[in-house]
């Protein structure tokens, strides 16, 4: 579950527009990597009210870049899709406000950057200055101590806190994305009963895949014993396709587990009805225990995922 938090001091320039709409999307490419790989957890959260009235640079609000003719469409509306927990107090633990803490870099106050820190997140920054141009930054953490006898005293620490400023600063935090993600969702799985409570949370647990409207009727008729493992193969395709990019891998992604496509004598039991009303083969597929447990879909190569036609029994047994 990322919460990013914004480096606040990395809006405060006077950069030029261009400057600031070239390193926006840049820290906008970094938001969207680490969103790919927990969709449903990663929130944006900024210094100011919300994600809308941010100012990128000294007279150079948000909407200005989203208006710019070099803003990727679909980026700003996947961005506009995350949580938005401005500003950051909203995201403390109840009744905390940390006011005896401070957080600096080169001397300077950062906020955002040390509630990355102090809350697990990670700091994301415009790389407008090279200091940030870095995936992680260190720290100078004071804390006021109570002394118990009035006299107060503080103690200085160095802090290092996760950091992207663009998307190749990402590599290095997906595996602790990823986990923790995991985590969640393998919590959330464990706790299912029926293959309809499973379909119900497929958005939630697996928002990279995609599954068709009569693939429902298959997950009603799961038995229990086939729904934890369902969800982890679920899962493991979900971490595939999180990680695929099919121009380096153009015929498929790196499987998590056996995956394959059908026998040529087979491959007429593995055609079904998309959601155009059309006929498509799915046939390629997965196996689950107790045995014969199989899941059919096919590949989507231009939207980097996969959707899901079929789970249950082995076709044709």
């Amino acid at each position: 579950m990322p919460h990013l938090f914004l480096n606040e001091r990395s809006c405060g320039t006077t950069a030029d527009p261009d400057r600031v709409n070239r390193a926006m999307n840049e820290m906008v490419a970094a938001v969207l990597a680490m969103a790919r790989a927990d969709r449903k957890g990663t929130a944006l959260i900024t210094h100011a009210d919300s994600l809308l009235v941010l100012q990128l640079a000294q007279g150079h609000s948000i909407s200005k870049w989203m208006g710019a003719p070099g803003t990727d469409r679909d980026a700003r509306a996947r961005l506009k899709e995350l949580d938005d927990k401005s500003p950051f107090r909203t995201v403390f633990p109840k009744g905390e406000t940390y006011s005896g803490l401070e957080y600096r870099h080169d001397g300077e106050a950062v906020e955002g950057l040390g509630w990355a820190h102090e809350l697990g997140g990670i700091g994301v920054s415009l790389p407008l200055e090279t200091r940030w141009d870095t995936d992680r930054l260190t720290l100078e953490r004071e804390e006021l101590l109570d002394g118990g006898d009035g006299d107060a005293g503080s103690e200085l620490t160095e802090a290092e806190v996760r950091h992207a400023a663009r998307a190749e600063h990402v590599d290095t935090h997906l595996p602790w994305i990823r986990r923790g993600a995991n985590s969640a969702r393998q919590k959330a799985v464990e706790g299912l009963r029926s293959g309809t409570e499973l379909w119900g949370l497929k958005s939630d647990l697996f928002p990279l895949l995609q599954f068709t409207r009569l693939a429902e009727q298959h997950f009603a008729a799961l038995p229990e014993v086939w729904v934890r493992p369902v969800g982890d193969r679920l899962g493991e395709l979900q971490d595939a396709v999180s990680a695929w990019d099919p121009q380096q891998q153009p015929i498929s992604p790196q499987w998590r587990s056996y995956v394959r496509t059908e026998f040529e004598s087979r491959r007429r039991l593995c055609k079904f009805i998309d959601d155009d009303g059309e006929e498509y083969l799915f046939d390629w597929h997965c196996d689950f225990l107790p045995s014969p447990g199989r899941m059919h879909f096919r590949l989507l190569h231009e939207e980097r995922t996969l959707r899901i036609a079929y789970v249950g029994r082995k076709l044709g047994k």
